[in-house]
């Protein structure tokens, strides 16, 4: 796939999660928690695969992306413990702790992958450079 529809993939993704979001505060609450369950199902295979790719692509992938996967394989693991131990809690001032604590790692996900837009923006427009810098070169070799 062409690093520009990958982009277009990316885009099309974050808009799909906004208007999830926007539609879960009206839906019944077994039918957020089965958009949860089915979330979190995406989100592992998702995960999964990536980490198959890297596998299977490590002789190509610079060691900093290597490491940059196992990091987030690890980071996603330690995020589902966390989550999987808060469960409904029938004492007010808990539940609400919790909350709070669910919306702080939302909005710091939300943050997070804003900056790793900007880090595939960037890595995306360094390739192509790397490619006109290739071609340039090739037409040099051959003239």
């Amino acid at each position: 796939m062409a690093l520009s529809d990958q982009l277009t993939k990316l885009a099309g993704k974050a808009k799909e999660a906004e208007d999830r979001a926007a539609a879960a505060k009206t839906k019944a609450k077994a039918d957020l928690e089965q958009d949860v369950k089915a979330a979190r199902e995406s989100a592992q295979a998702h995960a999964d695969q990536l980490h198959k790719n890297a596998e299977a692509d490590k002789a190509d992938l610079s060691a900093w992306w290597d490491d940059m996967q196992r990091s987030w394989q690890q980071h996603l693991d330690t995020i589902r413990q966390h989550v999987d131990e808060r469960r409904p809690n029938h004492d007010l001032k808990v539940a609400q702790r919790d909350a709070d604590s669910a919306e702080e790692d939302a909005a710091f996900a939300i943050d997070y992958a804003y900056g790793a837009v900007e880090e595939a923006e960037y890595a995306v427009l360094d390739a192509i450079l790397a490619r006109m810098d290739a071609d340039e070169l090739a037409v040099g070799a051959n003239t």
